[in-house]
């Protein structure tokens, strides 16, 4: 059985019935467009939050179980050492609050993803700390809300294409675009075109010690391409992928042979 943790920062779903201690400085336009927000997030995402339509996702496989649900209110982020210890693959969705979550949780989860674990980062998490942790980059990019996209596979044996066409049309989603500040992929799975012209690599894969990081594109958050059957495909062929609990280490040191 592969442990799946899930982390949704859960902001924007909240911003019609709560005020977060960050909007402080918000303008009237802002709070207004905030709670808009949740409501077109609720309409998408049939009443729930984001984090439960990823863990219906998941949990499509018998051998994939989601064990522990994590968001920006809970205690460390919900991302103690024991959550992540009994964690072989974490799945990372945020957007408006990269920065409200500790410079400490990042750098526990960049260890123990060096140590073994998996990491999928999705959509609007190019901007989190762990990321950016390990990536060593910006991870800035060009963006424009109110497109479609044509996700291409450029990478067709890849375990994450498994079982997915060569193009996958999404009718509604966010246009990522090029320059995206990563290093350059260890294996490039997905490039994306959009309606602009503008194209993005929208599916990435890293080695960072022991672990592997994957990084997918699609997934604004008011629209339903987590509802799009080979969308759920590849993020099911990513955990598997990225998951590898026979490699996890306790903790990385130099060994005298």
């Amino acid at each position: 059985m592969i442990r799946i943790t899930i982390y949704n920062e859960f902001v924007q779903e909240q911003l019609k019935t709560k005020k977060f201690d960050f909007q402080k400085d918000w303008g009237e336009e802002s709070v207004r467009w905030g709670a808009e927000r949740a409501e077109e997030i609720a309409r998408a995402h049939e009443g729930g939050a984001i984090h439960d339509t990823l863990k219906k996702i998941f949990e499509e496989c018998e051998d994939l179980k989601v064990c522990h649900t994590a968001t920006l209110e809970t205690q460390e982020e919900g991302l103690s050492e024991e959550v992540l210890r009994d964690t072989d693959v974490l799945v990372w969705w945020a957007h408006i609050a990269h920065d409200q979550v500790s410079d400490e949780i990042a750098r526990r989860v960049r260890d123990h993803v060096q140590k073994g674990m998996g990491v999928i980062f999705l959509h609007s998490a190019h901007m989190c700390k762990p990321m950016a942790e390990l990536l060593g980059t910006s991870c800035t990019l060009r963006w424009r809300e109110g497109d479609s996209e044509r996700l291409w596979c450029c990478n067709p044996t890849h375990p994450i294409a498994k079982g997915v066409p060569e193009c996958i049309f999404l009718e509604e989603e966010e246009m990522y675009g090029e320059y995206f500040d990563i290093p350059k992929p260890d294996e490039l799975v997905f490039i994306g075109g959009f309606g602009g012209g503008e194209v993005f690599r929208s599916g990435c894969v890293w080695n960072r010690g022991y672990g592997k990081v994957f990084y997918f594109q699609p997934g604004h958050e008011t629209y339903r391409s987590y509802f799009q059957p080979d969308i759920r495909r590849i993020l099911q062929n990513a955990a598997h992928y990225t998951a590898n609990p026979e490699m996890r280490l306790e903790k990385l040191e130099c060994l005298p042979v």
